[in-house]
This record gives structure tokens, C-alpha cells and sequence, in this order.
């Protein structure tokens, strides 16, 4: 009998929820109306419903499209490819070789962030963003 190799786990999270999570709802940046207003996919012009956002929020099931990834980067003002690697990370998980590098990695980051907007955390999500 053979014996087979460990696999390696994916890892995996809520993290598109995480994202969202840290700028809109009750004491956020957005109300979920505010953000379903500015949050526009800018190729077909759909955002999401006050009512979706308050699902994302809420950890409540949602599907995640390829418009709702779009709209989601604009409303958080991030590149559509870490939005979309939250999106990944969230559906599929990714092993933890990849999370090291590229989008998942400044994803990675961005969700170690305290939820707190301080000055200081503001000015390390800042950097991160001119690095990625």
C-alpha cells in the first residue's frame, strides 16, 4: 500500500465579507446605502442593492459574480485583481504558497489591518498601496 503525500490545505476565509466589513455599516466609513450608490461595476453600470451589501456584511450567502467583484473594487477604491483575490480566497481559498506574492499577498495584508481608521493604520494601508 502506498502511502500518499499530505495534501496541502487551502486557505480560506470570508475575505471579500472582511473587505467590506472594514468600511461599510454601523460607525464605518459607508452606510450601506452610501456604499451601494458609489459602488458602480463601471462596464455595465450595476451596483449592488442596499439589501446585498447588508448580506455581504452580515456574513449572510451571496453569489459572487464577476460584476459584484467590479463593483465592489470601485465602491472600496482598490485594484479590481485584490478585490478579485478576496472573491478567490473566499470561494476557493488559495494554498499558502500563493498568498505570499501579487494580489493575494497585499489582500492578505489589507485584511490584517485593525478595523480601526487611525491616522497610523490609514498611513500603513497607504504605503501597502503604493507597494502592490
Amino acid at each position: 500500500m502506498a502511502v500518499r503525500e499530505a495534501a496541502v490545505v487551502p486557505e480560506q476565509r470570508d475575505a471579500l465579507t472582511e473587505l467590506v466589513q472594514q468600511h461599510v455599516g454601523i460607525g464605518k466609513r459607508w452606510s450601506t446605502r452610501d456604499f451601494s450608490e458609489i459602488a458602480v461595476d463601471p462596464e455595465t453600470g450595476w451596483s449592488p442593492s442596499k439589501s446585498l451589501v447588508g448580506k455581504i456584511i452580515s456574513g449572510a450567502g451571496y453569489t459572487v459574480t464577476p460584476k459584484l467583484v467590479s463593483a465592489l473594487a470601485v465602491g472600496l477604491a482598490l485594484p479590481r485583481d485584490v478585490v478579485a483575490a478576496a472573491a478567490h480566497l473566499q470561494v476557493i481559498g488559495y494554498a499558502e504558497s500563493e498568498l505570499a506574492v501579487g494580489a493575494p499577498a497585499v489582500l492578505i495584508r489589507r485584511l490584517d489591518v485593525p478595523l480601526t481608521d487611525t491616522p497610523k493604520s490609514r498611513a500603513v494601508a497607504e504605503r501597502w498601496d503604493e507597494e502592490g
